[in-house]
C-alpha cells in the first residue's frame, strides 16, 4: 500500500503540472478548499486522532504559477483554534493573509472559516503551508508548488518528473499534550518517536516496513525532488545511496547549481534538487535517508527515516519474486558542523540577467540580535524541569516574546496598540557579554510583547548571533512575508570591524529561512516592504488595505 500510495502522489503531481501547462500564460485566480478536521491515522503500530486538512497527512499540494492569485477557504471542523501560514510567500500588501495567530490575525475558531487571498509575485519553486498556532503544524502541513509563468522554462534542463518530499516528525502521543506539558513544567518537550518522509516513517522503525515512501524511477531520466523540512525542531541531513543531488533552488529562488552527496535542510526550508537515475537498470534499490544534525546538550530524536529509490525493471516478468540488494548512504555524524558549513558556503544566487540578485548596497537600519536559551524562575512552590529547577525560555536580545490576546496587525491598523504591544524592541543587546564564551551568571530573560516599527521601503541589515548561555546550538530563523540575502556567516562572536570585509554583496543566497550557526552568527540584508511592523508608504499602492470582512475575531 505504501508504494502504491507514493506512486499515486507522483502521478497526481504530473497530472497537475500537465493541467497547469494547458492553462495558458495569463495569470488566474486559483481557488482551494481546506477542510480542517480530525482523522484517525496509524503509525508505528499506534493509532491516534490527528488534525489534518481534507483528511490527508501530509495535506494536499497547492499548485499555482508565478503571477497567479490564490484564494484558500479554510473551514475549521477541528476542536482547536486554527490559522494557516503560507511559508515563504511574499505578502506584498496582503499581510492579512500571512496566517500567524495573534500576529496578523486572530485564529479561526472551531466551526469558523476564513478566506486567505494573496498574489504570487516574483517567486517560482517550492514553498509550503502549515498551521501557525501551538504545535498543530506537526500534522497540518503540505507543499506549495509554484511553476514559472506558462511558456517560461527552468534555467536548467526540464526534469522528467517532479516529486514533493516532505520531512516531518511523528509523536505517538498527542502533540498538543506534548507542548502543553513542556509549557507547564518549563522543561524541553518530549522528543518525537520518528521522522517521516511524506508522512511515512519507513523500514528502520519498528512495525513500519509497510509504511515506506518509495520513489520509482526510470533509468537515464532526471527527476526534480521538491524537498521540504516540515519537522518542528530538527535540521536534517539527507542523502540517497550511490546517487548525487544537484541543488538548483532554495526557498523558491534559483541558485547556481552545485552537486553534493549529502545536503542539510533546516526546519522551514525548501530546496529543489535534480536526481539523475543511472543509465541502465542497476539490479538494486537504494535507501534515501534523513537524520538530524544537532549540537545540543539536551535530548533529541536520534533516529533515521528511510525511503527507497526503486528502478523500473525492464524485464519485470523474469524478475517476479526476485529480491534485489539495497544499498545505504553514509551520512555525516550528528554533530558534523563542518559538513553543514561546507554545504551552506556553496549556496549562491543565480544572479543572472533574468534572475538578478538585488542586494541592497545602502543600509537604512542596522540591528544586532542575540538568540538563544535562557531561563525564567519557577513559580513559588512550583516544580520546574529546566536548569537548576528553573524554566527554559527562548529569547532575542534577552526578550522572550509573549503572544498578545489580540492580533498585532489588527490592533495597529485600528490604532489601538496601547496595552497590546510596545514598539521599543531593542536594536542591540542591552547588556553585551561574550556571547559564545563564558556565559553570564544571571541567565534570566525578560518577558514582553515588543515590536520593531520600520518605514516602508527601508533597507535593513541584521546580524543574528547565537549564544552559549545554556549551550550553543543552531537556531532556524524565518522572516514572514519577505526574503533576505545571507551576505555572511561565521563562528564565534561577530566582529563588526573585520567581518564585513568578507561579505558577499554580489551573489549571496536569497532565502526566507536560515539557520543561525551553532556558536556563530549570520548576517542578513533585505529591502523591507511588508514585514515586521512596517508603516504604510506615502502612495496609495504602498498602503495596507482594510482587513477583510471575514477576518476572524478574537
Amino acid at each position: 500500500m505504501a508504494a502504491a500510495s507514493s506512486v499515486l502522489r507522483c502521478c497526481l503531481l504530473v497530472a497537475a503540472l500537465m493541467t497547469l501547462s494547458a492553462m495558458g500564460a495569463e495569470a488566474i485566480t486559483r481557488q482551494y478548499l481546506f477542510d480542517v478536521q480530525t482523522t484517525s491515522v496509524t503509525r508505528l503500530c499506534s493509532t491516534k486522532s490527528i488534525v489534518t486538512v481534507n483528511g490527508q497527512y501530509p495535506g494536499p499540494t497547492l499548485f499555482a504559477r508565478e503571477g497567479d492569485h490564490v484564494e484558500v477557504t479554510v473551514v475549521n471542523h477541528s476542536p482547536y483554534n486554527m490559522s494557516i501560514h503560507w511559508h515563504g510567500i511574499r505578502q506584498l500588501l496582503s499581510g492579512w493573509a500571512d496566517g500567524p495567530s495573534y500576529i496578523t490575525q486572530c485564529p479561526i475558531q472551531p466551526g469558523g472559516s476564513y478566506v486567505y487571498r494573496f498574489a504570487i509575485t516574483g517567486q517560482r519553486g517550492t514553498l509550503w503551508w502549515h498551521a501557525h498556532i501551538s504545535w498543530l503544524r506537526a500534522t497540518v502541513h503540505g507543499p506549495m508548488v509554484i511553476l514559472p509563468p506558462a511558456g517560461v522554462g527552468y534555467p536548467f534542463p526540464a526534469p522528467h518528473e517532479e516529486v514533493p518530499i516532505m520531512f516531518g516528525e511523528w509523536w505517538n502521543n498527542d502533540t498538543e499534550a506534548v507542548i502543553s506539558q513542556a509549557l507547564q513544567t518549563g522543561g524541553g518537550p518530549n522528543i518525537s518517536d520518528a521522522y517521516t518522509l511524506n508522512g511515512l516513517p519507513g523500514p528502520l522503525y519498528n512495525c513500519s516496513a509497510q509504511d515506506t515512501f518509495k520513489l520509482k524511477v526510470k533509468p537515464g531520466k532526471t527527476y526534480m525532488l521538491r524537498l521540504i523540512n516540515a519537522a518542528l525542531n530538527d535540521e536534517l541531513f539527507f542523502s540517497i545511496a550511490n546517487h548525487t543531488l544537484t541543488v538548483v533552488d532554495v526557498d523558491a529562488l534559483y541558485v547556481k547549481p552545485f552537486t553534493v552527496d549529502t545536503l542539510i535542510i533546516a526546519p522551514g526550508q525548501t530546496s529543489n534538487v535534480l536526481l539523475t537515475a543511472k543509465p541502465t537498470y542497476p539490479g538494486a534499490s537504494y535507501y534515501m535517508l534523513a537524520r538530524p544534525y544537532t549540537t545540543t546538550q539536551g535530548t533529541f530524536d536520534n533516529t533515521t527515516v528511510a525511503g527507497v529509490l526503486e528502478y523500473d525493471d525492464p524485464c519485470p516478468t523474469t524478475a517476479a519474486g526476485k529480491i534485489v540488494p539495497i544499498f545505504s548512504p553514509t551520512l555525516p555524524q550528528i554533530n558534523d558542523t563542518n559538513a553543514v558549513s561546507n554545504f551552506t558556503a556553496k549556496l549562491r544566487s543565480l544572479a543572472s540577467a533574468g534572475y538578478p540578485a538585488a542586494v541592497p548596497q545602502q543600509v537604512d537600519h542596522r540591528f544586532f540580535f542575540t538568540v538563544g536559551l535562557g531561563t525564567h524562575p519557577c513559580a513559588v512552590n512550583g516544580t520546574c524541569q529546566g536548569p537548576n529547577g528553573s524554566r527554559f525560555a527562548a529569547s532575542i536580545n534577552n526578550v522572550s516574546f509573549v503572544l498578545p490576546a489580540t492580533a498585532l496587525l489588527q490592533s495597529h491598523f485600528a490604532g489601538k496598540s496601547k496595552g497590546v504591544y510596545a514598539s521599543n524592541f531593542p536594536y542591540y543587546p542591552l547588556n553585551p557579554f561574550n556571547y559564545t564564551g563564558t556565559p553570564p551568571n544571571n541567565t534570566n530573560v525578560m518577558n514582553g510583547t515588543k515590536v520593531l516599527v520600520l518605514p516602508y521601503g527601508a533597507n535593513v541589515e541584521l546580524v543574528m548571533q547565537d549564544t552559549s548561555i545554556l549551550g550553543a546550538e543552531s537556531h532556524p530563523l524565518h522572516l514572514h512575508g519577505f526574503n533576505f540575502f545571507v551576505v555572511g556567516q561565521g563562528f564565534g562572536n561577530f566582529d563588526p570591524i573585520n567581518d564585513p570585509a568578507k561579505f558577499n554583496l554580489y551573489d549571496p543566497v536569497e532565502r526566507n529561512t536560515v539557520g543561525v550557526p551553532a556558536g556563530g552568527w549570520v548576517h542578513m540584508s533585505w529591502g523591507l516592504k511588508m514585514a515586521w511592523l512596517v508603516l504604510d508608504g506615502s502612495r496609495p499602492d504602498q498602503k495596507l488595505p482594510p482587513p477583510p470582512l471575514d477576518l476572524p475575531k478574537c
